[in-house]
């Protein structure tokens, strides 16, 4: 039985891009789209038994109708060709108020065939080509749904965290000990499990999250552990593998090295499944790094040498440069835009400018005072003899009445 494995495709998310003339959309929703287009056209050339998708489908609660419509067209590809489809909901296909229906809940409602909606914990059992298959899906949860007001009175947020996670963690044992011992099974979760390295969802999230135990999820009864919410693709053990199949495109710049795609998941007869990661052409974000030497002619030419170096072709593309104060009047601006001309899109071009020391005179500064002011300072400061201070001041005057006479 294979299985496509993929999560957090995030529709909306549309920094970084620019309006496409041919079509009016953000260049970035085309990204994400190419990105999911490659899933279903995977799935279809390659007959996979069953897709899965882990949770969050949009970047927002309630996204645009022209997302809900890209992601419908995909998914309907996929089920119209026979592929069954399960849908988890994920924290940002929840609305905001209970009562409200999810993103992707009409696929429920329409009973769109061969497409499951896991809007709630529970096993799905799901009729494949080559046989059936035992989901236990578990949704991201709302501490609402789980907890009554009773339950949380005078809780700190950890201990209503703590809460949950045992609520989660008792229905994980009740679900596997319904389950049919010789049907594969699977445990699909949108959550946060202990040991994962985060990304740009940190930043994403709604609220603060709970978090399961690896050996929660990692039950022996399952042949494989499907996990979305966390953005960078990864694997957290095997005998039972647990693997975060990570975000389709690139959020921002916290991912610029992490790979992208979906895994293709094998589940045999012997109940021991295999995994392979598969990559997806995601937009590529570059960073290019500048020391501008403090003596270097040409503070342009060096930075313009650096970005050479780098293959910056449709690529989101930042330039930091460090420079000190005395050059950062000579770096052309200009010429460094144009060096990025085939760039995608240009995030950013940043200067961090070290200021010079000038040296002080104890308990003076520079400012308020004029010229001649500042040299009589100076001249204390030195203890220079009385008549070579007469002549140094004389000789400073008539240096200060000069320039003012050009300057007029």
């Amino acid at each position: 039985m294979r299985i496509v494995h993929f999560a957090d495709l995030h529709l909306g998310v549309e920094n970084y891009g620019r309006i496409d003339p041919q079509t009016g959309l953000s260049t970035r929703l085309g990204d994400f789209l190419s990105a999911f287009d490659e899933v279903v056209d995977y799935a279809l050339n390659q007959n996979v038994d069953l897709v899965l998708f882990c949770g969050d489908a949009y970047k927002s609660r309630e996204p645009s109708q022209t997302h809900q419509r890209e992601f419908a067209k995909r998914i309907w590809r996929l089920a119209s060709n026979d592929v069954p489809v399960l849908l988890l909901i994920g924290n940002h296909d929840l609305p905001n108020a209970v009562g409200r229906a999810t993103s992707i809940e009409i696929f429920h409602t329409l009973a769109i065939p061969n497409v499951t909606v896991a809007n709630r914990p529970g096993t799905y059992r799901i009729e494949t080509r080559a046989g059936p298959l035992q989901v236990v899906g578990l949704p991201w949860a709302r501490r609402s749904i789980l907890l009554s007001r009773d339950d949380t009175r005078n809780l700190t947020l950890d201990q209503i965290n703590d809460r949950v996670e045992q609520i989660l963690t008792d229905h994980i044992m009740t679900e596997v000990q319904a389950l049919d011992a010789n049907v594969p099974a699977i445990l699909a979760a949108h959550v946060f499990v202990q040991g994962a390295q985060t990304g740009s969802e940190r930043g994403m999230v709604m609220g603060h999250d709970y978090m399961l135990l690896h050996s929660t999820v990692a039950n022996p009864a399952f042949d494989y552990v499907a996990l979305g919410h966390i953005h960078k693709a990864q694997v957290l053990g095997e005998n039972p593998p647990v693997v975060y199949a990570g975000s389709l495109e690139r959020i921002d710049f916290s991912e610029e090295d992490d790979k992208k795609g979906f895994y293709v998941v094998e589940a045999g007869e012997n109940r021991k499944a295999s995994y392979e990661f598969q990559p997806v052409h995601a937009r590529r974000f570059v960073t290019i790094e500048v020391n501008v030497a403090p003596l270097e002619p040409d503070p342009t030419q060096a930075v313009l040498d650096a970005i050479a170096r780098h293959d910056v072709s449709d690529a989101v593309v930042r330039v930091q440069v460090a420079i000190s104060e005395r050059l950062e009047g000579l770096l052309d601006e200009g010429e460094v835009r144009r060096a990025l001309k085939d760039a995608h899109y240009v995030a950013a071009i940043a200067r961090e400018v070290e200021r010079e020391r000038r040296p002080r005179v104890a308990g003076f500064t520079a400012e308020g005072m004029t010229p001649m002011e500042a040299l009589e300072v100076y001249l204390d400061s030195k203890n220079v003899p009385k008549e070579r201070r007469k002549l140094l001041l004389e000789y400073g005057q008539r240096l200060i009445e000069e320039a003012r006479s050009e300057d007029s």
